[in-house]
C-alpha cells in the first residue's frame, strides 16, 4: 500500500495482439481495483526497440461499450477502423475511438518507428450511452507550464487547460513531466478519484514512493495532489481521474457489457462478421478470431466498497 493514503498497483506482463504479440505492462484492471473513475484498462509499453521485437501489429479486432485512448511518448502507430478513419497516432496527440454498439480497428507501428513507447487506455461507457454510434476524435494538446512541471491535458481540465475531446462521463487525462527534483502540487477536483502512472523516474504521490510502471491510486476527497520527483533526471507520469463509476461492468476480451449474455452476443456477432462491427479496410491480413468463452459465467466487476 505504501503511504496509507495511496494504494499502489503494480503491473503484470501481458502479450498483446495475437500471434505477432508484443508484451505490455497491464495495470488496470486488477483484482483489487477494476476502475479509476470510468478508466477501466491501462496498458503501458516500451521503450520497445522495433528492429528487435517487430513492434506493434494488432490485426482488426472488435470493441463494444468503451472508448479507447491512445497516447504515445515515442514512435508512430497507424490506426484504421470500420468508421473509415485512417490516422496516425503520434507522441503528444490523443486519438480517441468510441466503440459503443460496435467498432473494429487495427493498430500497426509504422516502418519509420525505431522505438515504440506509450500507453493504451480504455474508458467504460455508462449504461445510458454504451450503445452509442462509433466515432473517432483527435487532439494535439498544447504544453502547459506550471512551477516544476510541463503538462499536456488530453482529456478534461487541469492547470487551467481544458481538452475539447468529448467524453460521456467527467474524466481527467494528462501527461505530467516533472523537472529533476521538483515538488509539484496540482489543484484537482475533490469529487474525483485519481491514478498516477509512472513511466520514467522515481516519484512520490502524497508521500508514497512509486517506481516506473507503478500506478498510485487516491480516493475522492482531495483538492490537491502533491508529486515529488526524487530522480536526478526528468520524470514522466500520466495522471488519470474521474468520479467513481457507480455501475458494475462485465469485461471479457475487447468487450465491456453489463451481463454475460452481452458478451456472448458480441462474440457471436464478431465471429459471424455481423454488420455490427463493420470492416477495416487496408490492413494486409486476416482479422483476429475471438477466443473461446470461459466455461463459467463471466461475473460482473466493481471496485471494493470503501470503509
Amino acid at each position: 500500500m505504501g503511504d496509507a493514503k495511496v494504494e499502489i498497483l503494480t503491473p503484470r506482463d501481458v502479450p498483446l495482439g495475437g500471434p505477432r504479440a508484443m508484451t505490455v505492462r497491464r495495470t488496470l484492471p486488477q483484482r483489487s481495483r477494476t476502475l479509476i473513475g470510468a478508466w477501466c484498462f491501462a496498458d503501458h509499453y516500451g521503450p520497445d526497440p522495433v528492429a528487435e521485437t517487430g513492434g506493434m501489429d494488432v490485426a482488426p479486432h472488435p470493441h463494444i461499450g468503451l472508448q479507447t485512448v491512445s497516447w504515445l511518448f515515442s514512435g508512430e502507430i497507424e490506426h484504421r477502423d470500420s468508421l473509415g478513419s485512417h490516422a496516425a497516432v503520434r507522441p503528444g496527440e490523443i486519438n480517441l475511438m468510441t466503440g459503443g454498439h460496435g467498432i473494429a480497428h487495427s493498430e500497426v507501428s509504422t516502418p519509420g518507428t525505431t522505438v515504440l513507447h506509450g500507453v493504451q487506455l480504455w474508458v467504460a461507457l455508462p449504461d445510458a450511452h454504451r450503445d452509442t454510434p462509433r466515432a473517432f476524435a483527435h487532439h494535439a494538446p498544447r504544453p502547459v507550464r506550471v512551477d516544476g512541471a510541463e503538462l499536456r491535458v488530453f482529456l478534461g481540465t487541469l492547470a487551467g487547460d481544458t481538452s475539447p475531446v468529448p467524453t460521456f462521463t467527467p474524466l481527467l487525462g494528462a501527461e505530467v513531466l516533472l523537472d529533476p527534483g521538483a515538488t509539484v502540487t496540482l489543484a484537482v477536483d475533490p469529487e474525483f478519484e485519481h491514478g498516477l502512472l509512472v513511466d520514467e523516474g522515481d516519484v512520490t504521490l502524497e508521500g508514497a514512493a512509486l517506481r516506473p510502471a507503478d500506478l498510485g491510486y487516491t480516493a475522492p476527497g482531495r483538492a490537491t495532489l502533491t508529486l515529488v520527483n526524487t530522480s536526478a533526471g526528468r520524470a514522466r507520469t500520466v495522471l488519470l481521474g474521474g468520479p467513481p463509476f457507480g455501475e458494475e461492468i462485465v469485461m471479457w476480451w475487447n468487450f465491456i457489457g453489463r451481463s454475460h449474455e452481452d458478451i456472448v452476443e458480441a462474440r457471436e456477432d464478431w465471429e459471424k462478421a455481423s454488420d455490427r462491427f463493420g470492416e477495416v479496410d487496408g490492413y494486409p491480413g486476416d482479422r483476429l478470431p475471438a477466443p473461446a468463452l470461459p466455461n463459467a459465467r463471466i461475473a460482473p466487476r466493481k471496485n471494493p466498497t470503501r470503509r
